[in-house]
């Protein structure tokens, strides 16, 4: 098994340094959780090439700069709006669900997981109303689950197409039954790749924590 991941590992290495690709672009080639990939490439940052001018380089460093000041209008606008929004009670539970639950390390995607139907029904119910992209939804399953009986389980909860949800099994894991502790339906993860809606998102959260 650990010769097996470290053949995995040399590959993401490999599709990084030689192949320069970004780190969603290997999670897909792979099929390996995101976060396995970020610590294997976190130190390896793509290489310049010498194909790459003078005039390119000012191109990408004028492109950052752009979407940098439009993060920041974003953060802005969400501090602005901060004290009204949190006075709605499911509001800020959901930003505070999101400080617990929700991915930080992209700055341009919305990610939460959980295997608490109340939990992903507030947060999906705040990501559609404030993300201006489509919602991706996901799970893996033990082998002895039914992933179709899983994927109709989150889609009644979230009252979606079933097909919308994506299913992966897991690689690593024996039958869900062994287990002392159960996740029946699994962590559902919901997605949406959305830069401003990410950085609106960390000004709602550092605002609650100013208040801590």
């Amino acid at each position: 098994m650990a010769n097996r991941y470290q053949h995995i590992k040399d590959k993401a290495i490999e599709l990084r340094v030689e192949r320069k690709m970004t780190l969603d672009q290997i999670t897909e080639c792979l099929s390996v959780p995101r976060t396995t990939i970020y610590y294997w490439i976190k130190d390896i940052p793509i290489p310049t090439t010498q194909k790459q001018t003078a005039a390119q380089q000012r191109r990408a460093d004028d492109h950052r700069e752009r979407h940098a000041k439009k993060r920041q209008v974003a953060y802005d606008a969400g501090m602005a709006e901060a004290p009204e929004l949190l006075t709605d009670p499911l509001f800020r539970d959901f930003v505070v669900a999101y400080m617990c639950e929700g991915a930080k390390r992209d700055r341009n995607k919305v990610s939460f997981v959980n295997s608490d139907a109340g939990l992903i029904r507030l947060a999906h119910h705040w990501m559609e109303k404030f993300s201006d992209n489509k919602i991706s939804y996901r799970f893996q399953y033990h082998k002895d689950q039914n992933p179709e009986e899983v994927k109709q389980y989150w889609a009644d909860i979230l009252k979606i197409d079933p097909e919308q949800i994506k299913f992966q099994r897991k690689s690593n894991s024996g039958n869900l039954a062994r287990r002392k502790w159960r996740s029946v339906h699994g962590l559902l993860t919901m997605e949406t790749s959305d830069t401003y809606f990410r950085a609106k998102l960390q000004a709602w959260m550092d605002f609650v924590k100013m208040q801590w």
